[in-house]
């Protein structure tokens, strides 16, 4: 019997998601049913996997170099059991492959599934965009036009993918269900798939008269004005879900459309949660004395009192003045305090701040 190891091409202390990436990548090449396929080689391939894929019957298989498989196991017999695999994974009801879903790895790996797991989608498919927004629109909120290049229901047609009032016949190719079937042989037995039909597309019936412009599909790829409405208070790396402006599909619903929203950094301003914080200079005059000051905000010009000892890295707050919440009110606006100390001081500036040293200030 060979070593599993090498089988997979792994090293004895490889993860399980290492293991199972060489299983996918080898199952891939030597399935019987691709060019080159071996039927040999892919049972050592499944066998291997089958013991390293599970944390029991590999540490078993690490301790004494073999693997017992329980009843009717297959250590050291060079013969796999496909029957004793699915007892060992639990049956019909919930068969389990390495930790995962078998029926969802077969079908990934070798593009079929068993008969009756068709999956036909009623919808059009989505469509995912990128924008970049402002600092200041992602705070307070805005709508964006843009045009996208889509399939999109037919205005000939109105989606009907006919021309006028012509009717519709049962398609000879499926026989009216929309699928085909097609069996497939691997060492597991004989593996029957249902996909779409591809004459009528999975609908059962095909148009006597087909519209012109569309051809029959009802829908037709053409650019379409799509509006956004940007919500106040969105966050940088946030996915807006437009639903029903994804491409058109003739007899289903069009998919969805979503924006993941990239927000540009502003020059004075940032954000935490609803609050937005920016950094202010004080003279070393208006720090012991205490001032106001008139700033510019991101919605309009403030006014902001700057108490009399403050210290730099002090935090002054303007309260509501933040990032709008989602229900009502918002956040404080936050001014860190930089005192900006004179580089060269006149005499007569010199003199004073010496009289105020002799008081101990």
């Amino acid at each position: 019997m060979s070593d599993y190891y090498t089988i997979l091409g792994v090293e004895k202390n490889a993860s399980k998601e290492e293991i199972k990436r060489a299983y996918r990548k080898l199952a891939h090449k030597y399935h019987p049913d691709k060019s080159g396929g071996s039927d040999t080689e892919f049972k050592r391939i499944n066998e291997a996997y089958y013991v390293l894929g599970d944390d029991k019957r590999k540490a078993e298989y690490d301790r004494f170099g073999t693997f017992s498989g329980g009843r009717g196991g297959f250590a050291g017999q060079g013969d796999f059991g496909f029957e004793e695999m699915w007892k060992n994974f639990g049956g019909s009801g919930g068969f389990s492959f390495g930790g995962g879903d078998f029926t969802d790895i077969f079908e990934s790996l070798f593009g079929v599934g068993f008969e009756g797991s068709a999956r036909q989608s009623k919808r059009g498919r989505d469509i995912s965009i990128e924008i970049m927004i402002p600092f200041s629109e992602a705070v307070f909120g805005t709508t964006r036009k843009i045009l996208l290049n889509k399939r999109a229901t037919c205005e000939e047609c109105k989606g009907s993918g006919a021309t006028g009032a012509s009717k519709t016949e049962k398609c000879e190719t499926c026989s009216g269900s929309g699928t085909v079937r097609e069996s497939r042989r691997s060492i597991f037995g004989v593996f029957t798939s249902l996909s779409e039909c591809p004459k009528c597309k999975g609908r059962g019936e095909v148009i006597k008269n087909p519209c012109k412009a569309c051809k029959g599909e009802g829908v037709l790829r053409r650019e379409n004005e799509v509006e956004i409405s940007i919500p106040a208070g969105i966050n940088n790396g946030e996915m807006l879900r437009l639903t029903g402006e994804g491409e058109a599909k003739r007899g289903g619903a069009a998919g969805d459309l979503y924006v993941k929203i990239h927000v540009e950094p502003h020059r004075l301003f940032a954000r935490e949660g609803h609050d937005l914080i920016s950094e202010i200079e004080v003279s070393l005059t208006d720090a012991l004395l205490g001032a106001q000051k008139q700033i510019e905000a991101l919605d309009g010009k403030i006014k902001i009192e700057i108490p009399q000892g403050v210290d730099s890295g002090d935090m002054l707050r303007v309260r509501g003045r933040g990032v709008p919440k989602e229900r009502s009110g918002r956040g404080d606006l936050l001014f860190k305090v930089k005192i900006k100390n004179p580089k060269k001081l006149s005499r007569k500036a010199r003199e004073l701040i010496e009289e105020l040293k002799k008081e101990g200030l």
